[in-house]
């Protein structure tokens, strides 16, 4: 019996059509997954079904009857519940509170809390997702905050779970444990909803597999009877290279140098400590660790944003003192650096800004953007329609509100408007975190030609299948420290040793 069905269901925002007759059905007790490229329509139909958006067009069936989902209290009442990519938690409130935030039972609060503290447990128990309810959320690590999105949903009652994106943010390990999770409500008769951009997890994990293209249903398979290739070329429409193809390097000179960098993170604790490496011009070097390990603190402090407690900078033959607090991000700019941040949304991006404002962000006070002493927004338009039909991002409009734009479109945006720079130092950060295995292609084919091109590029980024695909030598960040170095053909196992915080003598045996 389908717990699911989409019939004929359609979607369209002004003249931009994201979904166009889509049927989908989801079998009771499965776990369904949902791939295809960034703007395909995914996450447009899911927010149909969770009551974010109304369907121009279609029905919804639960269960086999026909309901009319107008909000989200309506998918909550009908069994749906929903995990999204950025998870919808009060960082400040503890776990219970989050949980009880939108389903208040109780006219007394702390009558309510006893209540909700009790039901956490016993759901925590029931499908092992262990948290402590009285946790301020904002201290727990990444995967554990997922954890407390589920039992929202669970508490809430739902039988229907969609997760979108639910690894973007995890470390393999954290990924592990939350299939194991999905497994067991799946063993429970859950039915589960997959949004996903990795093709390797929709083949562990899923029953079935649906294909969306430009917001149309192309294809639904059994996962045991198709695999990565076939589901790459239903989504994209044309044969993907799933492995970056790169020449040896060329390294010249350095272009970055970092000497004994020390740098605390935003609660005063050291995050990165005495770390020194060069990058030299022609070759990628990238950065494996664990996320939390360092990584963001300090590149960060490499690109002008975060002070440093001590240490220096070369970057092109010019000493920088980060921790003099006088660095400016738009001097370092103008030397030669150019920063893709891991958190677009934070850091990337003002998404409520149109798409050819945050195009020009960082360089917008060049003379070429700017007439008369006033912005010239023809010039911003027309440099923005550029690096549109460069890095084909969708819908390419460049009048579009930014949040408008799905994540992978958001992450083009930000490529583009750094790369196009022409940067003699890149720094890249999560270059392809939630982006869809068509653009991954894409922006690798770009990451390599700008290293031949004599770029010096350093790379951070929680896949490790990607650090050593595009590196062309790997440091390992553990605890704030570079543990060891390798070349491209260290082995998974040699870098996750050292990733765990095995020393590099160790690691080597």
């Amino acid at each position: 019996m389908a717990a699911i069905e989409l019939i004929g269901v359609g979607k369209s925002f002004g003249a931009v059509r994201a979904n166009h007759d889509i049927h989908l059905s989801v079998e009771k007790g499965t776990i369904h997954g949902i791939v295809g490229e960034n703007g395909a329509g995914k996450s447009t139909l899911m927010s149909i079904l969770y009551g974010f958006y109304q369907a121009d067009a279609g029905e919804i069936r639960v269960d086999g009857k026909s309901v009319a989902i107008p909000d989200t209290n309506a998918a909550i009442a009908a069994g749906i519940g929903m995990v999204h990519q950025h998870f919808m938690l009060v960082e400040t409130f503890t776990v219970v509170e989050n949980v009880m935030l939108g389903a208040e039972k109780s006219g007394f609060l702390s009558s309510g809390i006893s209540k909700v503290r009790a039901e956490l447990k016993r759901l925590a128990r029931e499908h092992s997702l262990d948290v402590d309810p009285d946790a301020i959320v904002g201290e727990l690590p990444v995967g554990l905050q997922q954890r407390v999105e589920i039992l929202k949903a669970l508490y809430r009652g739902a039988d229907i779970l969609i997760l979108d994106e639910p690894t973007g943010v995890l470390t393999p390990a954290e990924a592990d444990q939350l299939f194991g999770v999905l497994r067991q409500l799946r063993a429970e008769g859950k039915t589960i909803i997959l949004i996903t951009h990795k093709l390797r997890e929709i083949m562990g994990v899923t029953d079935r597999v649906s294909v969306m293209r430009r917001g149309e249903m192309v294809a639904t398979k059994k996962t045991a009877e198709t695999n990565v290739a076939e589901l790459a070329e239903l989504m994209v429409g044309r044969r993907v290279l799933l492995t970056v193809k790169k020449g040896p390097a060329a390294p010249g000179e350095a272009r970055l140098r970092v000497r004994d960098l020390t740098v605390r993170d935003g609660r005063g604790v050291v995050a990165a400590s005495n770390v020194s490496f060069d990058v030299r011009a022609g070759e990628i070097v990238g950065i494996a660790g664990v996320a939390g390990n360092g990584q963001s603190e300090l590149i960060e402090a490499i690109a002008g944003i975060r002070k440093a407690m001590s240490g220096s900078i070369d970057l092109l033959g010019r000493t920088i003192d980060p921790s003099s607090g006088a660095v400016d991000p738009f001097e370092i700019r103008r030397i030669g650096l150019g920063h893709v941040p891991e958190d677009r949304h934070h850091m990337g991006l003002v998404l409520p800004f149109e798409e050819c404002e945050n195009a020009m962000l960082g360089y917008h006070n060049e003379a070429r953007f700017w007439k008369g002493g006033l912005l010239d927004l023809s010039a911003m338009r027309r440099d923005a329609r550029e690096k549109i039909e460069a890095y084909d991002i969708r819908p390419p409009d460049c009048r579009l509100k930014t949040a408008n734009f799905s994540g992978g479109n958001q992450q083009k945006i930000v490529l583009a408007r750094e790369m196009e720079r022409d940067p003699a130092v890149l720094i890249i950060g999560q270059p392809t975190r939630g982006v869809d295995v068509g653009a991954i292609e894409f922006i690798h084919r770009r990451i390599v030609a700008m290293r031949d091109a004599g770029k010096a590029i350093l790379l951070v980024s929680v896949e490790l299948d990607e650090i050593r695909a595009l590196s062309d030598r790997i440091l390992v960040m553990f605890a704030g420290r570079i543990v060891g170095e390798r070349d491209a053909s260290a082995s998974e196992g040699d870098l996750g040793l050292l990733m765990a915080g095995v020393e590099e003598r160790e690691a080597a045996e």
